[in-house]
């Protein structure tokens, strides 16, 4: 019998969030304790972003790695709710940066409640992510956190500095990915490791997983920008090009296409005109810039499914398995 007969097949989004079932319950009854503030302010804008909907991706992966080694608890679900709290602090800074007005297919809170309020109730919640990472009184959760958080910080200057570049190429591109998203998959997924006392070359296959996930998520998100249903994707097709992003499909689009089309590329992304998406969409078609994304985006959640190799094979496992899958095939 080979060995591919015996990994057992992955897990469907619905199979895997019945099996998290139980923890997410846990976690977000904790995510709701602790977000409470004698502050009305942060709590009406913290919970409407934490109320938004979402998969709670990043904090189920806390859990299922956790279960991949051995088991989880108590000390899971706090992490996983430091990992959205964080998560979601990136989100509201995200929006006033990007003047982002939609989210999930609900008002963004800096189009209710104003840019101040937003930074700061993102504060509020990254300083609550350390108050709750502290309370574990585990010096290496909070190296592993520290330096996460400080990567995103780096990731999120990075992007701006991208923001109407034309120059940006791929390698730039896939910098700011590890950065902005790839980190907190892989500091959730090693961290789940960690707390069930996996040793580090158990941690490093679950941090690898995190990354390559992180990578292959983004990757489609960004495919799906230019692709989806905008009702399903729950924000406004074509931001990233309104934001001057420019993303992987029109990455690919401006190094493959002739000059002239090149050029006008180039003015597109400068001026952030989201009017030209059917000029931009064009190009996209023409040099195959989606099929290439998609392309990439599949590289990295094979290089996901490969990092779990050699781990038993549970019901946890066949869950992060078809995680990598689900990355790749979901609409929105």
């Amino acid at each position: 019998m080979s060995i591919a007969e015996h990994i057992r097949p992955a897990l469907g989004l619905p199979a895997i969030q019945t099996l998290a079932a139980a923890d997410m319950a846990a976690v977000d009854a904790l995510i709701r304790r602790r977000l409470s503030s004698d502050v009305v302010l942060i709590n009406q804008i913290a919970d409407h972003i934490v109320s938004a909907g979402g998969k709670r991706l990043r904090p189920m992966l806390v859990m299922l790695a956790g279960h991949a080694v051995g088991g989880a608890g108590p000390e899971h679900h706090q992490l996983a709710a430091i990992i959205e709290f964080i998560h979601t602090s990136t989100l509201l800074h995200d929006d006033v940066v990007d003047e982002s007005d939609l989210r999930r297919g609900r008002s963004t809170a800096n189009a209710l409640w104003g840019n101040a309020p937003s930074v700061l109730v993102g504060d509020f919640l990254y300083s609550r992510s350390f108050q709750l990472m502290v309370e574990l009184e585990r010096m290496a959760v909070m190296q592993i956190l520290a330096d996460t958080t400080n990567r995103i910080a780096e990731g999120e200057v990075l992007q701006l500095l991208h923001v109407h570049n034309p120059d940006t190429d791929e390698a730039a591109y896939l910098r700011v990915i590890e950065r902005k998203t790839a980190v907190l998959f892989a500091a959730g997924t090693r961290l789940g490791a960690l707390a069930t006392g996996a040793d580090e070359a158990v941690q490093q296959k679950l941090y690898d997983y995190g990354m390559h996930l992180g990578y292959a998520f983004q990757i489609a998100d960004d495919v799906l920008d230019y692709s989806a249903n905008a009702d399903e994707l729950g924000k406004n097709l074509g931001d990233d090009l309104a934001e001057g992003k420019a993303t992987l499909p029109l990455i690919h689009a401006m190094a493959h296409s002739d000059e002239v089309v090149r050029n006008r590329l180039r003015e597109i992304v400068q001026d952030g005109d989201a009017s030209a998406m059917p000029e931009v969409l064009a190009a996209i078609h023409a040099t195959g810039g989606l099929e290439y994304s998609r392309k990439r985006a599949v590289e990295y959640a094979n290089a996901a499914e490969q990092a779990l190799d050699g781990l038993p094979e549970t019901d946890a496992v066949a869950a992060l398995r078809g995680l990598a899958r689900y990355a790749i095939e979901r609409s929105h």
